[in-house]
């Protein structure tokens, strides 16, 4: 608790996500003005709901979900690049997935989503580049960070391809491409960085 208060990025993000979705949750009208909405965005220009959206969630679970993944993820992150660059790929990812979404579904002008997910997806690969061999327990399975994100982005385009099962793959996908990308560009030592631990894990 005492790293989370100390990770002010962090602890910013988490509360407006939290803030917003309870309100979401009793707000009817909040929520479908906050959606991410392709035909209301690239039909009418709502570009607001492009940032909005990732800060609203569908349930209690969706958010719970969310918030654990940054709760343990995010103050790592923040404590190695800080806040400041924390900020920015947290808004970078967030960003880059719902235009990654709005892309892939620009002919469907009845795509919608919501969620912090690739917000959330741009955080944990970018924990990838400075503790690849770090591990994260998937339903209490140890697996190393590096495979984890392979197995992420290899699941996100399989399920993009599918598309049928109501996740926003799209969404991750893009904000784990961009968070890394903006990771890389604020703190150009995370790639020797990485692979130099990859190179040395090798032999």
């Amino acid at each position: 608790m005492e790293e989370l208060l100390a990770s002010r990025a962090t602890l910013i993000f988490l509360v407006a996500n939290v803030v917003l979705s309870v309100y979401a949750f009793s707000n009817e009208s909040f929520l479908r003005w906050g959606i991410l909405h392709s035909g209301a965005v690239l039909k009418q220009q709502e570009y607001h709901r492009i940032l909005v959206s990732g800060f609203l969630h569908a349930d209690p679970m969706h958010l719970l979900f969310n918030m654990i993944t940054l709760f343990f993820f995010g103050p790592a992150v923040e404590r190695v690049i800080g806040s400041q660059s924390f900020f920015i790929v947290y808004l970078a990812a967030l960003i880059g997935g719902s235009v990654f979404a709005l892309f892939r579904h620009r002919n469907d002008r009845n795509y919608s989503a919501l969620g912090a997910s690739g917000a959330i997806s741009g955080i944990l690969l970018s924990f990838c580049l400075f503790a690849p061999f770090a591990l994260i327990f998937v339903f209490f399975i140890p697996v190393p960070a590096l495979l984890y994100a392979v197995l992420f982005v290899l699941y996100s385009v399989y399920g993009m391809g599918r598309n049928n099962d109501n996740i926003g793959h799209d969404a991750h996908l893009g904000g784990a491409v961009i968070g890394v990308v903006t990771t890389i560009l604020l703190e150009p030592r995370a790639l020797p960085f990485f692979i130099n631990q990859i190179t040395s894990f090798l032999g």
